[in-house]
């Protein structure tokens, strides 16, 4: 199933994204990982760790951190708390899920003061009535993965154990599945998109907002359900890197670089690409010529067997940028994992991965991103690619072979 994308419809005609097995196989890495700790259940309100564990949604992720949970028993099925009217529609359409949700009782991100006690008292009625449900002693550990200081300190008030949940869902996630492999190939393929609308919109007096909002069009009309972040940096804010869009007019020569994070059926996307306003100068040439030069270094590293140390041992030190150390270089030549959240395991950069060497396996997926910089003309390129036995299948497509220029006329 890995040799690329197939529709995103329904068809009885071929197999595509099994959706119900994803969800099971899902939990079950859960509960895999649960298992080598003593954890009696996870507690969970990252959004990531959510969608993973149950398979719902909500459209804000503002909502949805501190404003929905999930827990996750250690020999149960999950649950979910959602917001309000939410689990009516989670009963009525999500039926791997149904009779387990809930409406949610938080605090609101704080808000609601911890003085007031009754959102706090709902919801370790709503704990307590997961583990009376699946069997679990009150005074065992619970994982947690984000909390907000008011709901922690009385947790711990009352008695309850916490522990880093956060560890467990990172090691289940580690690993993804043919269907998870499959939805992220479908979800960079919109960024294909996105950046094809973004080149042909590319002309001297467009903003850099402007060309957020053609690629945030794009990516919505093919099926993304957040776009996350589109950063746009353009002419002389290109170097040094600021990691920041703004509303600058682009001018003719500039080179213009973006970085593409949506959400697409619980999925993250993170794929740059570096374009030019009209002819590119050689100077830009080289630029880009460096940092894509950089990158299939990366790339060529990324195979089963090999660590992370190998990688970060093809890329340049922190000198090659100009800085001291590597604290003030940090991200410029870099590899992450990728799924349901945007920095997953493996993490690969030169201040860890050299005292600290992971194996690369089988099943990883992994968005691999670098740049170089001269005067004020920088250029990023980042790649998403999966590790297979036969080696690492880049599958963002919209070409970085060279500078691509955009025509003015």
């Amino acid at each position: 199933m890995l040799y690329g994308t197939k529709g995103t419809m329904q068809v009885d005609y071929e197999e595509r994204i099994d959706f119900n097995r994803m969800r099971k196989q899902r939990v079950q890495r859960i509960k895999d990982a649960m298992a080598k700790t003593d954890f009696s259940c996870l507690l969970l309100f990252a959004t990531e760790n959510k969608r993973y564990a149950t398979s719902t949604a909500v459209a804000s992720p503002e909502v949805d951190n501190m404003g929905r949970y999930a827990i996750v028993p250690r020999d149960g099925e999950p649950y979910i708390f959602g917001f309000g009217s939410e689990a009516a529609a989670e009963k009525l359409n999500c039926p791997w899920i149904a009779d387990r949700a809930y409406p949610a009782h938080t605090t609101m991100f704080g808000a609601l003061p911890a003085a007031w006690k009754t959102h706090l008292d709902n919801f370790e009625a709503d704990l307590k009535m997961v583990m009376e449900q699946n069997g679990i002693d009150p005074k065992d550990p619970i994982g947690v993965d984000i909390i907000d200081g008011e709901l922690l300190t009385e947790l711990q008030a009352r008695g309850y154990t916490l522990g880093n949940g956060q560890e467990v869902m990172l090691q289940a996630r580690e690993i993804k599945t043919d269907d998870e492999i499959l939805v992220m190939m479908n979800a960079a393929a919109t960024v294909d998109a996105a950046f094809y609308q973004m080149a042909r919109a590319l002309h001297p007096g467009v903003r850099e907002n402007e060309l957020q909002g053609i690629a945030a069009n794009e990516l919505h009309r093919l099926g993304g359900q957040w776009a996350i972040n589109i950063q746009m940096t353009s002419g002389t804010r290109t170097h040094p890197h600021p990691h920041l869009s703004s509303d600058r007019l682009i001018q003719p020569g500039d080179l213009v670089f973006a970085d593409i994070v949506t959400l697409m059926n619980g999925y993250h996307t993170c794929y740059y690409r570096t374009l030019c306003c009209g002819e590119p100068t050689q100077k830009a040439k080289d630029v880009y010529k460096s940092a894509y030069e950089m990158i299939l270094a990366g790339i060529e590293q990324c195979k089963v067997g090999n660590t992370t140390a190998d990688v970060v041992n093809a890329w340049p030190k922190c000198d090659h940028w100009g800085f001291k150390n590597q604290g003030e270089s940090f991200g410029l030549a870099f590899a992450h994992g990728l799924g349901v959240g945007l920095w997953e395991r493996p993490m690969i950069e030169r201040s860890f991965s050299i005292d600290h060497p992971v194996e690369l396996k089988e099943g990883m997926v992994i968005a691999i991103e670098t740049y170089d910089g001269e005067g004020h003309i920088g250029a990023r390129i980042e790649d998403e690619l999966v590790i297979t036995k036969d080696g690492p299948l880049v599958f963002s497509k919209f070409p970085r072979h060279e500078l691509i220029a955009c025509p003015i006329l």
